[in-house]
């Protein structure tokens, strides 16, 4: 569903790629977290398959579609849930995702929005409520719902437990799981070694634009992850 096939991203003035020769594919149902320090190329890599950015050589594929030559159809077929939710404050979560699902080309009844605002873990008492009196991880929630509400068949997630507490954290790997369950391919960019462990079918460790390690879940199992992403940032 995601394909990094060969990908190089250099910026200007810098001294070496932001990403370096990447190759990186998501299945269907597949959590892949993206490890690595701040420069690692990891908010690039996804910058790219968003189509924020053009890559010098190589390709970012969603779907079998290639994003430089299909931007909007690509688009289409994924969503993105950064850091900061960007949503409009004055609106209620029901009006935001309402709004959001119709530039996406979907429209649903009232009872069908808020069914997405449940599914994606939001109380029902704040589904009217405006947007600027949420916390990180209602706004969260309500980019979940619109992931469901476009049928996205990919999502892309730029450290997205950051400042959550552990209950919310753990309450967003839940819903995580239910989008995997559906079938939707997640690129996690990430710092919490402890998630990525717990969540992700995959995990890559990322130094200098390129994936210094990649494991699987059975291998995480019986891998001190902390011991290895301080070994390869050392190396």
């Amino acid at each position: 569903m995601l394909t990094i096939e060969n990908l190089t991203k250099r910026f200007p003035g810098a001294a070496a790629p932001a990403v370096d020769n990447l190759n990186l594919t998501v299945a269907p149902g597949e959590l892949f977290a993206l490890l690595g320090p701040n420069g690692a190329g990891k908010t690039t890599t996804i910058n790219c398959l968003l189509g924020f950015l053009t890559p010098d050589s190589g390709r970012a594929l969603i779907d079998g579609l290639d994003v430089a030559r299909e931007p909007l159809e690509t688009k289409r077929r994924l969503a993105y849930i950064p850091e900061q939710v960007n949503l409009y404050g004055h609106f209620s979560g029901l009006e935001n995702l309402d709004y959001f699902s119709e530039l996406a080309g979907h429209r649903y009844a009232d009872a069908e929005l808020r069914r997405f605002l449940t599914s994606a873990g939001l109380q029902t008492a704040a589904h009217d409520q405006r947007v600027s009196g949420y916390s990180k991880g209602m706004r969260q929630k309500v980019g979940i719902a619109i992931a469901l509400a476009k049928q996205a068949k990919a999502l892309l997630l730029d450290e997205p437990t950051s400042g959550l507490d552990p209950s919310a954290s753990h309450e967003f790997s839940q819903l995580l799981r239910k989008l995997r369950e559906r079938d939707v391919a997640i690129l996690m960019a990430t710092h919490d070694l402890f998630r990525a462990k717990e969540d992700a079918t995959r995990v890559g460790i990322m130094r200098h634009g390129k994936l210094a390690h990649i494991l699987t879940a059975a291998e995480l199992r019986h891998t001190d992850l902390e011991k290895l992403y301080l070994e390869a940032m050392a190396a």
